[in-house]
Order: structure tokens, then C-alpha cells, then sequence
């Protein structure tokens, strides 16, 4: 972008124009080094004089106490810092790089998602031992969904068993990534002493007197890494080559390539979404963080770099919505936090405009305006009070009432919604109850307060028992969800077994009829419609089509009738659980000139809507779960007859340089526990991780099972 054309979108007042600007996630599997990662960052960069360790509690951006004393992370965290690049065409400009460290473990997969919908760019965590885990396959779909530019860091390259180039391959094998090295390493697990960039074909030495990883010597490629280097060097040109022409003519007329040259081809080819470039380190023994943080400027895109976001207007037509200081406001609120001392946090991603402190803004949600009293910059636990945020920038808004994640904030008359983060349904649910009366109002605040924080977090209440039921992405979730409750809100809760969410389909096609008639003296009531459901293919959701011709159902009552085939489907007739995967035609009918009305209609669709599915085949659904365990060779029979018990289905099996890693499709139901049965089986040794995989058919055996514990009402 040309100089001229970038300082026309840029404010006079901001003190990091936006092509200096990177929004960026650390994402990975649990436990790859994510955190860990993204304290060095934080060292390196001057934002903190002390590296926070996991494994001490006392990383920055864990700032959470159930964080802390469990090694996760589990909420977002926001931090901002200045970086300043040694090397390359940015060599010797200060940059703002905002950074996100998301959560690797599944039950929060949401944090990742809202995460993922407003950078600009991610850094992908790979364990150099492991390589690509479950999570790293979830963590990468999400960042295609969103079109997020991506360079990838294999971490842990200094433990045994590390192999940098069999944890490329499992990248290009398990995601179908375009991922090449642009830079190897030097050595590994105890001999890992640094590694050469590619492009300038320079070598990094970490002092092994310096433990803080800030001794470094770039010198000349030792002897016998030339040969290596020159080889990743040239198939990393090929691979480039299909994305920059200009570096191709060079190429192949044998011309010398600058190391700036292949830079740029590498920052083009990342940009188009098709290529990934890889680097080795060890976070934990920090080597090769600085390498990120150059490539993170290097490579990754500004706000400028990116196509406009598309929103739409209220008419549902499209608007570009560009970084432009000096254009009319639009961002995403994207997460929302509930702070002891200035209460209501609202994430704010700025994508045009400016804001500042004072403003009123507009929701075309609600229609309503909320004043932002202040804007902050998060610094994880800490802040820092700004008075203005401006395009490309991320920030916390204080003073917004009515803003739930996903909404939209825009200057008052510029009408535009942006595409908010979608978000996976819950899995699993529980009773909780409030041990006193004086629990009640405390424990109803906090849990609304939660769910406004968390769209997968649902508060719901069975009509049959009065419970109120929680549901959430796995057992971990709502244990949190409860710990939150009592720390936070000094909430005495008990909470029941946890049960799972099931779903409810056809396998078949019917036709289905419904009649609601009441005649009752004066006017009636009378609703007629029929019907067809038909199976769709798992994962398709509900479709629901009008093919009412030459009027036979008048037009006022066809909205009301297709709201009560939908409103049926929230209860099947298998054991009470919402009905998925199907299409519904309402073809037929019949209406009275007097006696028909909405209510009579909407009954009628309910009843239709019962009377196919039970003559379409109704089955029960069941979430599987994807479990991969990492065990010892020695305890792999006792592990895999373990998971056989449970119903799990063998996936596949990986032997690795110091564990096997068994792979398995398991129900949910099954899994209740399994952490304390793994560990038994394993003498500890063994560690698992499991995500969504998809709905099966309940087998017929267990089924009964089920409708004997099911609270849920039936038809």
C-alpha cells in the first residue's frame, strides 16, 4: 500500500498507524505452549521484567484463580505490546502487536471462536514431540472458517523425542496445510542450540550461559547444516514461486533471490491463506520466541492487507466496512466480562471509525444507544485507560448496558450489522439447586451474569420439575461454571449428575396431518394443515419449506402454522429431545372464512409435525466423541479394551518415538469419569483429550436405558 493511500486512512492523532498494527492469536492444543509462548512474547517485548511459568501459577496472562491452580487456560486474554524488528523490510519500526491467548482445551472452544472472528492473523502452537493433536485440528478449521492468515511454531523442540520435520509432515497430512520451514533448527531435544532462517540463510546461537535466551549470535550456517539448509531453501522457493510471479521469473532465469525478496513472497503467499510457513523453538527454554515475533511483523497482516469486512445494512444488503480512521464507526463487541470494580466489559474490535470516550453509540440490534463512559486497553488483569481507540485497534468498553456478544456498535444513523462469531450448541447438562433460600437471588444473578459472558454456556429451567438446568461443552465447563459461582458470587450451590444432549431425527419420508377444532358456542377454532418430513443428511439442521398453492391455507396463517412445526420439534417423540437433520413441507390444507385464527394454525402445524414423525422412523441421537489418548506402550491393551467397554470405535493408532497415541470415536455418555479410570489403567502415565465429533444413532439396547432416566416430556 502506498504511502499516500496509507496515510489517508490514518488518523494524525494515532500513535501506531495501521500498517504497524497486527492482531494476532496464540492458538493450539492443550498443553502445546501456547501460555508459555505468550509470556516470552511478553518478556521480549518489555511488557513484563519477569517470565510468568504455568507450572507456577504466575503467567500473566492466566490471570484467573482456577487458571492458575489448573494449568489451563480458560478465558481469553488481551494484552498489547510494542515490538521492534532486528532484521527484514521492517527493520527498526516500532509495532503494535495485540495478541489473544486462547484456550486449548475443548470445553472452551467458544473463547477461541469469538477470538478467531476479529484478528487478523494467528500463530498455530505445534508440540515438536506430539504434532498435530485433536485440538490443533479444531483450533485450524476454526481459523479456515474465518479466513485467518496463519505461521505456525513448533514448540518443545529441546524435549525427547522432539522431530521438527515429522511435525511439519503431520501438519501438511492431518490439516492439508501448505506448510513449509522457514526456518530449521540446530540440533534437538538436548542438543537444540538454535536455528537458521531461510531467507537470509543466517544461523542463530543461543548462548547456553544465558538462560533468558537474550545471548544470541547470528553467524554463518556451521558446515554441516549447509547442505540442509540449501535444500529447504530451494523447495521452499518452489512452493513460493506459485504465488509470487516476480520471484518466479527470478527463479528460473537464476538469479540471485535477497533475503528480502523471499520475505516478501512469504508474507504474500501467507496473506492468500494457501501457504504456511514453519519455525522451531522451545518457549519454555527461550529459543526461538524472537523469531516469532519478527515473522508475527513479517509475515502476518496489518488491518490494510485484509479485504473489507462485508456487513449488512437493515434491508440486508451488503456494506464494505474498511479500516479507516477518519470513516463512520462499526465494530464487533465480542466477549463480554463481568469485573468486580468497573462491572460490565465489553470486547470491542474496531473495524472503521474511531471511538472515544464519551461516545454514544448505536445498536441496530435493539435499536438503543449506549453511552461508552471509558476505554481501556487490556493488559490481561490489568488496564490502562485510553481516550481513543481507533481502527484496527482492540479495546474494552466501559458504560454499554444492553450489548450481548456478537452485536454490532456503530456511529447513530450508519445502519450496519457485521457477521457475528457462531457458536457450537451445548453437549452436556446438570441440575443445580441453591443450598438456602438466601442462595436463590444470588445464584439466579450469577448464572445470568455467566451466560452473558459465555453463548455456550445455557441457563434453562425444566417445566416439569422446576429445576433449573445448566448446560455447557463438557464436564470441565460446568465445573468452572460452579467454582465461579462460589468464588465469585458466594453462590452455596448442589448440583445433580450430569446428562447428556441428545437429538432426536427420522430415517424415513411421511406425510403427516394435524387439525385443531374447537366449537365451544360463538366463535370457534379451526386449523388444518399437512405435511411432509424428510431425513437430512447429519449436521444439515431444519429446514422448513411453504409449497401452499392457490390459497388454501391464507398467507396470515402460514407463518404461525410453520412456528408450530418448529415449536414441536423442541420436543420429539422418541424421549423429548429436539429434533435435527429434517425438512418439513407444508403442502396442504384447509381454513373456515370465521373460525380459523394464528393460535388454530399453530396448533394444527404442532400436531401435523407429531403425526409424520412418528410414522417417519424416529430414532435417538447420541454425541461421539473424538478421544485421543497418549499412553506408554505398556498400558495400550489395557487402554484399548477400556475404550472397547465403553462402545469407543478404534479410529487409529499411532506409535510415536515415546508413547502411542490411540485414537477413538466414544459417546459422551461413556466418558463420565474416564480421567480417574485412565489414570488407574496408566499409573498415571496416560493423558487424553476429547472434542465433538458428530451425532450416531443410539444403539436399540441402550435406548431403553435412556427413557427410563429421561425427565424430559414426550409425545
Amino acid at each position: 500500500m502506498s504511502a499516500t493511500m496509507s496515510a489517508s486512512v490514518n488518523s494524525s492523532k494515532r500513535k501506531f498507524p495501521l500498517e504497524h498494527t497486527r492482531n494476532i492469536g496464540i492458538a493450539a492444543h492443550i498443553d502445546a505452549g501456547k501460555t508459555t509462548t505468550t509470556e516470552r512474547i511478553l518478556f521480549y517485548a518489555g511488557v513484563v521484567h519477569k517470565m510468568g511459568e504455568v507450572h507456577e501459577g504466575s503467567a500473566v496472562t492466566d490471570w484467573m484463580e482456577q487458571e492458575r491452580e489448573r494449568g489451563i487456560t480458560i478465558t481469553s486474554a488481551a494484552i498489547s505490546c510494542n515490538w521492534t524488528n532486528q532484521h527484514g523490510p521492517y527493520a527498526g519500526i516500532q509495532n503494535q502487536i495485540n495478541i489473544i491467548d486462547t484456550p486449548g482445551h475443548v470445553d472452551f472452544t467458544a473463547e477461541v471462536e469469538r477470538s478467531l472472528r476479529v484478528l487478523d492473523g494467528a500463530v498455530g502452537v505445534f508440540c515438536a514431540v506430539a504434532g498435530v493433536q485433536p485440538q490443533s485440528e479444531t483450533v485450524w478449521r476454526q481459523m479456515t472458517k474465518y479466513n485467518v492468515p496463519r505461521i505456525a511454531f513448533v514448540n518443545k523442540m529441546d524435549r525427547t523425542g522432539a522431530d521438527f520435520y515429522a511435525a511439519v509432515e503431520s501438519m501438511r497430512e492431518r490439516l492439508g496445510a501448505n506448510a513449509h520451514p522457514i526456518c530449521i533448527p540446530i540440533g534437538a531435544e538436548e542438543d537444540f542450540t538454535g536455528l537458521i532462517d531461510l531467507a537470509s540463510m543466517q544461523a542463530t546461537i543461543y548462548d547456553p550461559a544465558d538462560e533468558s535466551g537474550m545471548t544470541v549470535e547470528v553467524t554463518d550456517i556451521p558446515a554441516e547444516y549447509v547442505d540442509q539448509a540449501s535444500e529447504h531453501r530451494e523447495k521452499l522457493i518452489e512452493a513460493l514461486a506459485d504465488f509470487d510471479e516476480g520471484l518466479a521469473d527470478k527463479y528460473l532465469e537464476g538469479q540471485d533471490l535477497t533475503a528480502d525478496d523471499i520475505r516478501a513472497a512469504i508474507r504474500k503467499a501467507t496473506i492468500s491463506l494457501e501457504f504456511c510457513g514453519v519455525m522451531p523453538g522451545s518457549a519454555f527454554k527461550n529459543k526461538g520466541v524472537q523469531t516469532v515475533l519478527e515473522s508475527v511483523v513479517n509475515y502476518l497482516p496489518s488491518p490494510l492487507d485484509l479485504p473489507p469486512m462485508i456487513g449488512e445494512d437493515k434491508k440486508g444488503r451488503p456494506v464494505e466496512v474498511k479500516p479507516d480512521d477518519n470513516a463512520k464507526l462499526a465494530g464487533l463487541a465480542f466477549k463480554l466480562m463481568n469485573d468486580g470494580y468497573v462491572g460490565k466489559l465489553v470486547f470491542f474490535r474496531v473495524y472503521s471509525g474511531s471511538i472515544s470516550k464519551g461516545s454514544v453509540l448505536h445498536n441496530p440490534r435493539t435499536g438503543k444507544t449506549e453511552r461508552i463512559s471509558r476505554l481501556l486497553v487490556m493488559k490481561a488483569d490489568a488496564r490502562e485507560d485510553i481516550d481513543t481507540a481507533y481502527s484496527g485497534d482492540i479495546c474494552a468498553l466501559v458504560g454499554a448496558r444492553d450489548v450481548v456478544t456478537g452485536d454490532t456498535l456503530c456511529t447513530k444513523g450508519y445502519d450496519v450489522r457485521l457477521e457475528p462469531p457462531t457458536f457450537p450448541e451445548p453437549v452436556i447438562s446438570m441440575s443445580i439447586e441453591p443450598k438456602t433460600t438466601a442462595d436463590q437471588e444470588k445464584m439466579a444473578l450469577g448464572l445470568q451474569r455467566l451466560s452473558e459472558e459465555d453463548p455456550t454456556f445455557v441457563v434453562s429451567t425444566d417445566e416439569e420439575t422446576g429445576q433449573t438446568l445448566i448446560a455447557g461443552m463438557g464436564e470441565l465447563h460446568l465445573e468452572i461454571i460452579k467454582d465461579r459461582l462460589f468464588r465469585e458470587f458466594k453462590v452455596g450451590a448442589e448440583a445433580g449428575r450430569p446428562q447428556i444432549a441428545y437429538r432426536e431425527t427420522v430415517l424415513s419420508a411421511a406425510d403427516g396431518e394435524g387439525k385443531f377444532v374447537r366449537q365451544s358456542g360463538g366463535k370457534g377454532q379451526y386449523g388444518h394443515v399437512r405435511i411432509k418430513i424428510e431425513p437430512l443428511e447429519r449436521g444439515a439442521g431444519v429446514e422448513v419449506v411453504d409449497k401452499i398453492v392457490g390459497g388454501v391455507i391464507p398467507k396470515e396463517f402460514i407463518k404461525p402454522a410453520m412456528d408450530g412445526i418448529k415449536e414441536a420439534a423442541c420436543n420429539g417423540t422418541v424421549a423429548g429431545y429436539p429434533v435435527v437433520d429434517f425438512k418439513v413441507t407444508l403442502f396442504d390444507g384447509s381454513f373456515h372464512d370465521v373460525d380459523s385464527s394464528e393460535m388454530a394454525f399453530k396448533m394444527a402445524g404442532i400436531f401435523a409435525f407429531r403425526d409424520a414423525m412418528q410414522k417417519a422412523g424416529p430414532i435417538l441421537l447420541e454425541p461421539l466423541m473424538n478421544v485421543e489418548v497418549e499412553t506408554p506402550e505398556d498400558y495400550q491393551g489395557d487402554i484399548m479394551g477400556d475404550l472397547n467397554r465403553r462402545r469407543g470405535q478404534i479410529q487409529h493408532i499411532n506409535a510415536k518415538p515415546s508413547f502411542i497415541s490411540i485414537s477413538a470415536l466414544v459417546p459422551l455418555v461413556e466418558m463420565f469419569g474416564y480421567s480417574t479410570i485412565m489414570r488407574s489403567l496408566s499409573k498415571g502415565r496416560a493423558s487424553f483429550s476429547m472434542e465433538p465429533e458428530c451425532f450416531e444413532e443410539v444403539p436399540s439396547n441402550v435406548v431403553n436405558t435412556i427413557l427410563e432416566t429421561s425427565t424430559r416430556g414426550r409425545y
